[in-house]
């Protein structure tokens, strides 16, 4: 994230708080933006790895406005060992940059990297037909645009924002919303724009522009945030905007709600008997939500992509009024479907 704290000093300093605790295998840096560019890596990677010690460093960035892939390059041979890609299907767009091409391009500079060739072609075949079969589109790299070192919205975020705007028709106000993230987060101490902060900033703005008056309706998570619910700011927020919120009725309500259950009241209330995974899911969550997980059973483990055009062809068939007879047959082959039969 970018502000006027967060330079390479801050960053620094957090890593060598968390490597002095001894409790961590590895660091890596996070850049859900996509906003690291190669010259900041330059600097950053130094300065991060002259206070980890022998601790790993990994590096995870974005394709989002396209410096990702240059940014990796200026940063594996200054010491981070693992970078974070993905297999065709799932790279590039907002997601993280393709691995083949990470892969190439850091062979080129003389770098050895230890990756199984043959298993990743495997993947990218498998999710290239993943996507095909699901009617999908391959991700591009984000054409470079300069206004996100403004609003430094994270590709999950913007999304939502452009298809809750065209929901309502207001696509046009989209520039003006950003705008007003870029405001939202300075007045409220520039959060990490990262879930949940960049939800509570980008929801702000939203509203702000929508209603034509700034913090006229206020979201609880924004006063939960205000009155220090998920920590403290980075910096000090906005006093006008600060005071406003902390002295409305609504914020008066939510201070005397309770703060979440200790980890030792959690265990005795929802017991020892379950995985981590749904014991965190009942933390959490409404308890039928986590009931009907749990009846549902286990998440399927295959899905094979060849299968998904005669499923798509059956539902399509079985979905036609008039037809009471469908047969496909081909060597090896013979499907036949009655009606209500």
């Amino acid at each position: 994230t970018l502000s006027p704290l967060h330079d390479d000093a801050h960053f620094a300093e957090a890593a060598r708080a968390l490597t002095a605790t001894g409790q961590f295998d590895r660091l890596y840096l996070k850049d859900p933006g996509g906003l690291v560019t190669p010259e900041r890596a330059k600097t950053l990677i130094p300065a991060l790895k002259a206070v980890m010690g022998t601790t790993p460093l990994e590096f995870h960035s974005h394709t989002t406005i396209g410096l990702a892939p240059f940014s990796y390059l200026e940063a594996a041979p200054l010491g981070a060992r693992t970078l974070h890609t993905s297999a065709r299907g799932a790279a590039n767009g907002t997601g993280q940059p393709w691995a083949g091409s990470v892969v190439s391009n850091l062979r080129d500079l003389g770098l050895s990297v230890d990756v199984d060739d043959e298993a990743l072609a495997q993947m990218d075949a498998y999710f290239s037909a993943l996507v095909q079969a699901e009617g999908l589109v391959n991700g591009q790299p984000g054409e470079f645009d300069r206004a996100y070192f403004r609003h430094q919205m994270p590709g999950g975020m913007m999304g939502t924002m452009k298809r809750q705007l065209a929901e309502i028709r207001r696509l046009d106000l989209l520039p003006r919303v950003l705008d007003e993230v870029e405001q939202v987060r300075a007045e409220l101490g520039y959060p990490i724009m990262v879930t949940p902060f960049s939800q509570v900033v980008g929801t702000m703005a939203l509203m702000n522009v929508m209603q034509g008056e700034r913090y006229k309706t206020i979201p609880d998570e924004v006063t939960r945030y205000v009155l220090g619910r998920f920590g403290q700011p980075a910096m000090p927020m906005d006093r006008a905007v600060e005071e406003r919120i902390k002295g409305s009725k609504r914020a008066r309500e939510l201070e005397d709600e309770p703060h979440m259950a200790s980890l030792d009241d959690l265990r005795a209330r929802i017991g020892t008997g379950c995985s981590d995974e749904e014991f965190l899911l009942r933390a959490v969550m409404p308890a039928d939500q986590v009931d009907a997980m749990v009846a549902a059973g286990p998440a399927r483990r295959g899905y094979d992509p060849k299968t998904r055009p005669v499923l798509h062809l059956m539902k399509e068939l079985t979905a036609r009024k008039g037809l009471s007879t469908i047969k496909i047959e081909k060597p090896g082959l013979k499907l036949e479907l009655n009606g209500g039969k």
